[in-house]
């Protein structure tokens, strides 16, 4: 129990005096400094008591505005599908001078620049509507890129085949399917000799589109390296975006696009689809071999051709008669 204490009051009178509270006369001849501080005073009070319910309200509103943007986002993107995976080959000694088991045969490879352009969001509908509308179909792309993997899942029931070059992107392909099958391929003139073979095209007469079998062309633009099943087919879509073409010393495209036009023309109707056409040689070798007046539909920088079948030409592109007023 804690000790009983005194109850007493001190006699001591107190050391602060208070005043008595002025009249409303004498607060009136206040100075003016005096009545301006009881103001300032009372408003700082005001301003602090509302500083936390304005936080309050502003963190309310920024989260209530978080979760609007977060469940509109989730609600308007598209669930993104599994990629397929496709069945893997090796193609006989002739498709490539370095074997793909060979050690070190991957540093040999082109590599994939860094500044690659990937097809736009536009561009890849264009393309994956017309994959879609002749599904199931003969696809055949020069070229193995993630997007591109998403149309052997459009084409489900065709027959897709990837030719590429690059052994590393390859070797991230599991193998499962028989109707998508990836192929490695070489390509080996630099892209600075391309106008030196659009001037040996146009003279040499085995570069004709009647010129005879492909595996057996005397043409320098003629790929005679690819797998027999592509010759085994006539293809619906033949897709160009390889080799990379980025540099003057880099595989360019000279040969894609060539041998593209030629197995389009062994079919009844093929739509040949060429992308970087803001390129100089994928637009030459477009406007040489696949013609603008096959031209039927483009977006951003994908051109879409439209090819019939006519081995027996002479030449690709009709002459033009120029008339003189």
């Amino acid at each position: 129990m804690p000790p009983d204490e005194p109850h007493c009051r001190s006699l001591a009178t107190p050391l602060v005096q208070f005043s008595a509270p002025l009249s409303p006369e004498a607060q009136q001849n206040l100075p003016i400094y005096y009545k301006y501080y009881r103001g300032r005073k009372r408003m700082n009070i005001t301003v602090k008591k509302l500083i936390p319910a304005l936080v309050v309200i502003l963190s309310s509103f920024s989260i209530i505005r978080f979760l609007l943007i977060t469940f509109t986002n989730s609600s308007s993107s598209p669930p993104l599908h599994t990629l397929p995976t496709i069945l893997q080959h090796t193609c006989p000694p002739t498709c490539s001078n370095v074997p793909t088991d060979a050690p070190g045969s991957s540093t040999n490879q082109p590599k994939t620049s860094a500044n690659a352009i990937m097809l736009t969001e536009k561009e890849f509908q264009l393309l994956s509507t017309l994959i879609a509308h002749k599904a199931p179909c003969n696809l055949l792309i020069f070229g193995l890129e993630t997007q591109y993997v998403y149309l052997s899942q459009i084409n489900a029931g065709g027959t897709t085949i990837f030719l590429e070059d690059d052994i590393n992107k390859l070797r991230t392909i599991k193998a499962n399917s028989n109707s998508t099958q990836a192929y490695k391929v070489g390509y080996h003139i630099p892209g600075k000799k391309a106008y030196n073979l659009l001037k040996h095209a146009r003279k040499n007469p085995a570069c004709a589109p009647s010129s005879g079998l492909l595996q057996v062309s005397n043409c320098r633009l003629q790929l005679t390296n690819l797998p027999q099943e592509v010759h085994q087919h006539k293809w619906d879509v033949i897709v160009v975006d390889g080799p990379s073409g980025d540099t003057p010393e880099a595989p360019g495209r000279m040969e894609t696009i060539y041998t593209a036009s030629i197995i389009a023309r062994a079919g009844n109707m093929t739509d040949v689809v060429i992308h970087d056409v803001n390129r100089m040689i994928e637009k030459w070798f477009s406007w040489e071999f696949l013609c603008d007046e096959n031209l039927v539909s483009s977006k951003g920088k994908l051109w879409i051709f439209s090819i019939r079948g006519q081995l027996n030409s002479t030449t690709f592109c009709p002459a033009k008669t120029v008339v003189i007023e």
